[in-house]
């Protein structure tokens, strides 16, 4: 199983992301990931740069680490036809090392020009018909598309990679895990679900399966929980809220309801490295091919010096 870091757009401005990325690989992980947001969950967190502009930098500056977009929404916000040509141009940058994570979004990033927050399986479909669309973009030949929900005239993207750039699809429930099986897409995912993971590939999937855990490495284990309920209390939020709700002022007034408590079970506190090792290790068994690291907060340090020190020599 490979091990990788979050590149979290939401609490980072670019330049310190581009320097995390940096770190990241100096420190021997195996991929990065960078979250595509327009806002952040909450104020606190207090950033959210264009992720395209900022894989540029990370493109210049790093030379053998994966990295992938987890995820872009290409059906309201942004085209599919700019998204496609966005990932094209990213990939042409970074080579095989590029990837691809799509989902079908939340209304917090996505309404911001307007456009009506469709029903899921609206969404699903709009995504289904949108990963065909940049697919055919990426062959670099002339489309012409007039589909369900999108339009394309004479498009044609100059600039696209060897290869053609592979798909990661956001699942949280054995539905959208099928969908992503059936669209030839690998699975990203949050938790270790068994049941997600089987509905993947019972339905046939056989792309890599990405997931992600969340941690606030610090001394003081109050300390760190401290931080995680100032600067992400969406942790403990549990439902569709996340797909649902329009702002960062409306996830704070849903987040005054999660318990201390609630985010103690939801998010590795402290610095003891065996409840991480553990939790690693349930993403193994259950056959995930990937897990990225979510370091929660400011002090991205003591998690590098962490891993250096005692994570990776444990895992190894």
């Amino acid at each position: 199983m490979e091990l990788g870091y979050t590149l979290s757009s939401e609490e980072h401005g670019a330049m310190d992301l581009v320097r995390h990325a940096q770190r990241a690989e100096e420190a021997g992980f195996d991929f990065l990931t960078i979250s595509d947001h327009f806002h952040p969950w909450v104020d606190a967190q207090g950033n959210s740069p264009f992720v395209w502009s900022t894989l540029g930098g990370v493109a210049a500056t790093t030379h053998r680490v994966g990295v992938g977009v987890g995820v872009s929404c290409p059906i309201l916000r942004i085209h599919p036809a700019i998204v496609a040509h966005a990932a094209a141009t990213t990939a042409t940058m970074f080579g095989d090392r590029f990837f691809l994570g799509v989902g079908t979004g939340e209304l917090l990033n996505e309404h911001v020009l307007g456009q009506r927050w469709p029903r899921i399986e609206t969404r699903r479909a709009m995504l289904a018909e949108a990963i065909d669309l940049m697919r055919l973009l990426w062959s670099g030949d002339v489309v012409d598309h007039d589909g369900t929900y999108f339009t394309v005239e004479n498009a044609r993207l100059y600039n696209v990679p060897d290869r053609e750039v592979p798909i990661v699809m956001s699942g949280f429930g054995p539905e959208s895990a099928q969908a992503a099986a059936a669209l030839g897409c690998g699975l990203w995912t949050t938790g270790p679900s068994k049941e997600i993971l089987d509905a993947y590939r019972e339905a046939g999937g056989t792309g890599p399966i990405i997931g992600q855990l969340s941690l606030c490495w610090a001394d003081d284990r109050e300390d760190a929980l401290d931080t995680v309920q100032r600067v992400w209390p969406t942790a403990g939020l549990s439902g569709q809220l996340s797909q649902e709700l329009p702002s960062p002022a409306l996830f704070e007034q849903a987040c005054a309801t999660v318990r201390r408590e609630d985010l103690a079970k939801s998010v590795i506190c402290g610095a003891d490295p065996g409840p991480v090792l553990e939790a690693v290790d349930e993403y193994r068994q259950l056959g995930f091919t990937r897990l990225h690291f979510h370091q929660i907060g400011e002090d991205q340090h003591a998690f590098f010096d962490a891993w250096r020190n005692e994570l990776q020599p444990a895992w190894a």
